[in-house]
């Protein structure tokens, strides 16, 4: 089997080689297909249900996550939408770790008001105590590592193989936006269920919403293609096809991302007026404490490289305050909880040149101090 980074970059080409020859996958934009005889098909019937350009996104995305069926979406909540409608029902239980995106925990919380499927969180450590909170009806448990914004690191195949261990009719679920399979292959450490917001790093240029859902067990993977072919939510063939050529350059943009994301967090650490600085060591997420010494409105508005805008994972450098944007919804209680404070400062660190991004962090920081 090619390396990672040699399937990114071929895994999609050649696949019309009877036809033109063409190296770059053409792009099929027809909803319908036609029949050549009664009962009889082309593989391809109604869009909805596939086409001939997100089917090749789903091959692809099954190889680099080790999985064996994917299926790509119209974003990242749909994809959390269509595990938890395949796989969950009424009277069913469920266990998050406790620090994710807070679009998640709105989900989780509608499943449990208007569904009855009530959910417990876990604070993403002691595996004894996860242990503790399995009930008879759990069905399933939702994992986000590095963890959405304080980038708390979860042992997956800890948690899977003690999971699994006592209840293997429990699905172990991770949410893989910020490493992607360059950095982190779940499914290869014992988790179930692999879900992307594509959206994010798989896209990578911010002009692509999408989600992804990928496994490797047939009967899983039966129940989300009978669930998506319900609900619908699928990804049209354009984004599909922009997705194809995103994926492309994954291998090169994260490491990328991680050069930069180091001597980024290493330049904050010794920055005056950063109290403290959150990195998994790998990626191209930060987060830091901006001092209360420091207005955070005015580093924002001081900022001439990174953008101030709500999204991660593009190239270039985006910045967002999780207490008044990802994670409003949540109650202030649980959010300090988590330790996120009006002050926390997320950061998705871009592909422009590392000194230019270190360049106006100082310039930003130190006009923000307050008089």
């Amino acid at each position: 089997m090619v390396k990672l980074a040699t399937q990114l970059v071929q895994g999609t080409n050649g696949t019309d080689d009877q036809n033109t020859g063409a190296v770059v996958p053409p792009l099929y934009l027809s909803t319908a297909f036609r029949h050549p005889g009664l009962g009889q098909s082309t593989g391809y019937d109604y869009s909805r249900l596939t086409t001939p350009t997100r089917a090749l996104l789903e091959k692809q995305l099954a190889t680099i996550e080790h999985g064996t069926h994917a299926f790509a979406v119209s974003s990242g909540m749909a994809a959390i939408d269509l595990v938890f409608s395949a796989f969950t029902k009424t009277g069913d239980h469920f266990i998050a770790s406790d620090d994710l995106y807070g679009g998640s925990f709105r989900y989780f919380d509608e499943r449990a008001e208007r569904y009855q499927i009530p959910y417990d969180t876990w604070d993403g450590v002691d595996v004894d105590a996860l242990l503790l909170a399995i009930q008879p009806n759990t069905r399933l448990i939702w994992l986000e590592t590095p963890s959405n914004p304080t980038m708390k690191v979860i042992d997956i195949e800890a948690v899977s193989s003690a999971v699994h261990a006592v209840r293997p009719d429990i699905l172990i679920a991770v949410d893989n936006t910020f490493l992607t399979p360059v950095y982190q292959q779940p499914l290869t450490l014992g988790a179930d269920v692999v879900v992307h917001s594509a959206t994010k790093y798989l896209g990578g240029h911010n002009d692509i919403l999408a989600g992804a859902v990928i496994v490797a067990d047939d009967d899983l993977g039966e129940s989300l293609s009978q669930q998506l072919t319900t609900t619908g939510q699928n990804l049209d063939p354009f984004d599909a096809w922009l997705l194809i050529r995103s994926l492309k350059t994954l291998n090169i943009r994260m490491h990328a991302h991680t050069a930069n994301a180091r001597i980024v967090a290493k330049h904050l650490e010794a920055l005056p007026g950063v109290d403290r600085v959150l990195y998994a060591g790998v990626g191209g997420m930060i987060s830091f404490y901006l001092n209360d010494a420091y207005s955070v409105d005015q580093f924002l508005q001081n900022l001439k490289v990174g953008s101030f805008a709500e999204s991660l994972g593009s190239v270039e450098t985006l910045i967002t305050i999780p207490a008044i944007q990802t994670h409003h919804d949540m109650p202030q209680a649980q959010r300090e909880a988590l330790g996120i404070f009006d002050n926390l400062i997320r950061v998705s660190v871009g592909l422009e040149d590392a000194q230019d991004i270190t360049d106006d962090f100082d310039q930003a920081i130190a006009g923000a101090k307050k008089e």
